[in-house]
């Protein structure tokens, strides 16, 4: 077979954030479930991971059903084994984000975003595998007083800054 190499886009609503990482054991999908959910009281999530070996199931964790059911749909799509995605409905990746790489599983973040995604995946005779992201688009410019003070109010406005 030899080596292919596609890209996945990401499917989910444009406001959803979500997280792709890569894990090594099956305890990680509760792990991972604990780290969000005492993150964020109330969180509404849902996390796919790919088992890699064994039964070489999709394990689902989860407290929305919709985020759910778009983790395993993106899972399912991407395919790589160890791989976990995470969708976040009323929490925003820097919640919950450092609790997930505390995860003693956890081995890799590809990305922690909302933007519109694609992962390149590679893939051989033995699996898939993720290669890395495509977050967003490439830069236009770089910013000026009108764009530096729009950050800056834009961080106060959101609670992420005083």
């Amino acid at each position: 077979m030899g080596l292919n190499i596609t890209l996945v886009k990401i499917e989910k609503p444009e406001e959803v954030n979500f997280i792709l990482g890569h894990t090594h054991f099956i305890k990680s999908t509760e792990d991972l479930y604990e780290a969000v959910v005492n993150s964020v009281p109330g969180v509404k999530f849902g996390l796919a991971f790919c088992e890699a070996s064994s039964a070489r199931k999709i394990r689902v964790e989860g407290t929305d059903e919709e985020m759910k059911e778009l983790a395993v749909k993106n899972a399912q799509a991407i395919g790589a084994g160890h791989s976990f995605i995470i969708f976040l409905k009323n929490a925003f990746p820097i919640n919950v984000l450092n609790a997930i790489k505390n995860v003693p599983e956890v081995t890799r973040i590809f990305c922690a975003t909302a933007n519109p995604t694609e992962v390149i995946v590679a893939e051989s005779d033995l699996g898939r595998g993720i290669l890395g992201v495509i977050d967003g688009q490439t830069p236009v410019g770089v910013e000026n007083e009108e764009d530096f003070a729009w950050r800056k109010k834009f961080l106060r406005d959101i609670g992420y800054k005083l």
